[in-house]
């Protein structure tokens, strides 16, 4: 099935990627690997550059990832290698996913959280200044990189950086060395010139088939629920914005093919998230998950000395609705729905889950 074919109209950023050569950091993890099967079916050449998949399973195998794309297995923190595969590759849009994404797992390993994610981009974005042609890099932050007075106050993307765990920090960290390389390379008054558009995204919490990383809500759920398991909650009453992975790669995708257009006009960073009356609790999220699935049960059990995760987050997605036209194709319902048909397909028809990914890509676009 390929997306081209079937385009609509009113979406000329999908036509848009039609034989660009697309260079993903981080194409062996769950929003990456949904990524490069977009970009594959609509006919864009893709180069990878990554670490092997980090969980078992993994959805970069489960889809045939490396079949779809050049795939070159290497780390974000060896930049000579980086910039070698980046400026030979001479990419049209970066997409730079690449990260330690585990607020949990950033406790473990301060030091090395910071180094991939604010350092890391930074070698990204070195290669991108070695680039002899225009490019567009679309770097992906997280809606974590705002300073949480927890409060029910959706952030704007003019907001305090910072974070109180050291993956919320590194992440704002990646957002200043953006900022310092978009001003001192990258200035848009200067753009006729150097042709590099260097924008920034901050996407919700995401959901969709094919995660399995550890303490995410969702993988959590699921493993408990096909093993016929209590779920265990943490935090009950924490909000999240929740949003099936297809909406934030969405607006990476229309930003990328904006930025290309029109630099210029645009603004420095984009939140991707729900619509303010789409958030729920961990609990309610959950509740949602066992009826959907038709079974199951969970507890709750909360340890005073667990390291600080945030109890509320908002985003405020207003700039990207009014400056980019992009706005929520699902509710977080719809989204769980099609999250759980995809992991109920995964292991009781595993060789249908192919099939299915790229018709829950078609309905997304045709929404």
């Amino acid at each position: 099935m390929k997306l081209h074919q079937n385009l609509d109209s009113a979406k000329p950023y999908l036509s848009f990627y039609g034989g660009k050569k697309v260079f993903v950091t981080g194409h062996t993890g769950f929003k990456g690997s949904w990524l490069v099967k977009i970009l594959s079916m609509l006919g864009a050449e893709v180069k990878g550059y990554a670490l092997p998949p980090a969980t078992d399973p993994d959805l970069y195998h489960v889809l045939g990832i490396d079949n779809l794309c050049t795939s070159v297995f290497g780390d974000i923190m060896d930049r000579e290698k980086l910039v070698r595969e980046i400026t030979d590759f001479a990419p049209d849009v970066i997409f730079h996913l690449a990260a330690q994404p585990l607020v949990r797992l950033s406790y473990e390993i301060p030091a090395e959280t910071f180094a991939v994610n604010a350092i890391g981009t930074a070698h990204v974005l070195d290669a991108v200044r070695k680039i002899d042609k225009p490019c567009t890099a679309v770097l992906i932050t997280t809606d974590k990189v705002y300073h949480n007075n927890e409060w029910d106050f959706p952030y704007r993307e003019n907001d305090r950086l910072g974070g109180y765990d050291p993956y919320s920090a590194s992440k704002a960290c990646a957002e200043l060395v953006i900022d310092s390389y978009r001003n001192s390379f990258f200035n848009r008054k200067d753009y006729g010139n150097h042709k590099k558009a260097i924008v920034a995204t901050r996407a919700g919490n995401v959901i969709g088939g094919g995660d399995w990383a550890k303490d995410r809500l969702i993988p959590d759920i699921v493993r408990a629920l096909h093993n016929g398991e209590e779920i265990v909650l943490r935090n009950p009453a924490a909000v999240r914005p929740w949003q099936h992975v297809l909406e934030p790669l969405s607006g990476y995708l229309l930003l990328g093919y904006l930025a290309t257009e029109r630099y210029d006009t645009l603004s420095d960073a984009y939140n991707f998230g729900p619509n303010p009356e789409d958030t729920l609790t961990v609990e309610q999220m959950t509740s949602l998950a066992i009826d959907i699935w038709g079974t199951g049960k969970y507890r709750v059990v909360q340890n005073p000395s667990a390291p600080h995760e945030a109890g509320l987050l908002k985003l405020d997605i207003s700039l990207a609705k009014a400056r980019l036209g992009w706005t929520p194709a699902m509710n977080a319902h719809e989204a769980l729905k099609l999250t759980l048909q995809w992991y109920k397909t995964y292991y009781q028809e595993n060789d249908k889950v192919g099939e299915l990914t790229e018709q829950q890509i078609k309905y997304f676009f045709d929404k």
